[in-house]
């Protein structure tokens, strides 16, 4: 039995055999997050990874599908990290998935410099705007828009978290590429795997996926392109398996 709040809803987790608390007005999922946790390496039998910025802990119960390892996952806001402990609790991963409450700038020294195999984040995209322009739901504003996290902080508390030789994965916006490559290198993580997502053919891309390696030497790959919808508007084969499965 799981204890739901206000407008939450419990749904089924794609093609994997779980269930996540949701709620409209507070923070669902979207498929960012999907791609994020099916994009990033993670060792199979064992190690440490951490999610940061993991709203309802959508993705360390996706990378607790693909890893037998300790997945820890850090959410400042106090709804959602209850929503997040909830979702772990029903789906009986306590064992696995260790829940914290607090802000991602305070983990290397709460938790260890250098410990993580695996760092995976899908930080705010948008730098804070006026007050006139924000959004008036507190939980998504801060979900949305650098208020509490710049992407500054996201990479520079992944490189202090993750070992030598480790890997740190971004989902986030082609435009901010510059940017996060800029900074990936200021903070000694090499990108080596990048990825473009399209929502269809002749389209813009709008999403990036970009794994970096520690200490690494430069040899970056780009890898072909993901398309969200075929001209029917329908999912394309490949995100049909990567949301529902084969």
């Amino acid at each position: 039995m799981v204890n739901l709040k206000d407008d939450e809803r419990l749904d089924y987790l794609l093609a994997e055999d779980l269930r996540i608390i949701q709620s409209p007005s507070v923070f669902a999922f979207s498929i960012d997050a999907v791609l994020l946790a099916r994009f990033a390496y993670v060792p199979i039998q064992k190690g440490n990874l951490i999610d940061l910025c993991s709203g309802n802990g959508v993705i360390p119960l996706f990378l607790s599908t693909r890893s037998k390892g300790n997945i820890i996952g850090v959410e400042i806001q106090e709804r959602l990290f209850d929503m997040a402990e909830r979702s772990v609790e029903y789906n009986n991963l306590q064992n696995k998935i260790q829940m914290i409450h607090g802000d991602i700038k305070d983990m290397p020294k709460m938790l260890g410099f250098g410990k993580f195999d695996v760092v995976t984040c899908n930080p705010p995209y948008f730098l804070t705007p006026s007050k006139d322009e924000i959004n008036l739901n507190e939980h998504l504003a801060i979900a949305r828009h650098e208020i509490l996290c710049t992407l500054e902080d996201a990479i520079r508390v992944s490189s202090q978290l993750v070992k030598q030789g480790g890997k740190v994965t971004f989902v986030h916006r082609p435009g901010r590429l510059i940017e996060i490559v800029t900074l990936m290198k200021q903070y000694r993580l090499e990108p080596k795997r990048i990825q473009f997502v399209y929502p269809k053919e002749g389209k813009e891309a709008n999403t990036l996926l970009i794994e970096a390696t520690k200490d690494a030497s430069p040899d970056l790959k780009i890898l072909p392109p993901l398309y969200v919808y075929n001209e029917n508007n329908e999912y394309t084969k490949e995100i049909s398996e990567i949301l529902y499965g084969k």
